[in-house]
């Protein structure tokens, strides 16, 4: 298990079967344009269908098991609110692996999801072993673009119709990060984010209370409200 604060990750479980239909189904509009799907078949491949959860994790599992995969679901003050799976662990002259993820859209924006990949990624160098780490994402996907972006990781190109998404092949672009760029750890380095971003909330607000003041003076370069200085 990882946990910081109120946000926890641990082995996804058969047991979490009906929590997890519960929060994909409040969350069927919001998740499925950025949802895996299955290209049509082949005259020469084969007829594949999407999983049951069962099957799911019993898939999950067994990558685990041979060491290929971290499958994790997230808890945020005691409730599943989503997923985050490290796949693609690759040992040998690489030692990689890239993470994809999911969270309920009723805690979007309070930095579960940033904190659960600094978790897994702090684990993934300092515990698995592993060198480096990418998420691959849809250009469009501005929400999952925005917690890569808070985290530091660098952007590296575009993969033209990299994975079956929405019905579709879709580009993706790569954002990735490596041990050495962050030495003491991605948590650290998205506390040290967070409690910046907080510095200047409480700045912008201080200024807002002074021009409010009857005597105070106005500067107009610099306003509430100017988007300049929002945090």
């Amino acid at each position: 298990m990882l946990a910081d604060g109120d946000v926890v990750l641990r082995p996804i479980k058969l047991r979490d079967q009906r929590a997890w239909r519960e929060v994909n189904r409040r969350n069927r509009d919001w998740l499925r344009p950025w949802e895996a799907t299955i290209p049509p078949p082949t005259p020469s491949g084969p007829i594949t269908h999407r999983p049951t959860f069962r099957q799911m994790v019993r898939h999950l599992r067994s990558e685990a098991g041979a060491g290929r995969m971290l499958p994790f679901v997230i808890e945020y003050r005691g409730q599943l609110v989503g997923q985050l799976t490290v796949a693609g662990i690759t040992w040998g002259s690489m030692c990689s692996g890239h993470v994809g993820y999911w969270v309920d859209e009723a805690v979007a924006g309070r930095g579960v999801m940033p904190t659960a990949v600094a978790l897994v990624v702090d684990h993934c160098f300092r515990g698995v072993g592993l060198h480096r780490i990418e998420v691959c994402i849809r250009p469009e996907n501005r929400p999952s673009r925005r917690v890569v972006e808070k985290l530091g990781f660098r952007e590296e190109g575009l993969r033209p119709r990299y994975l079956h998404i929405d019905g579709a092949w879709r580009d993706h672009l790569v954002f990735a990060l490596t041990a050495e760029e962050v030495p003491d750890g991605l948590l650290a380095r998205w506390r040290r984010a967070r409690a910046q971003e907080a510095r200047r909330a409480e700045r912008a607000a201080g200024a807002g209370d002074a021009s409010d003041a009857p005597d105070a003076p106005r500067n107009p370069r610099s306003t509430p409200g100017n988007p300049a200085e929002r945090p």
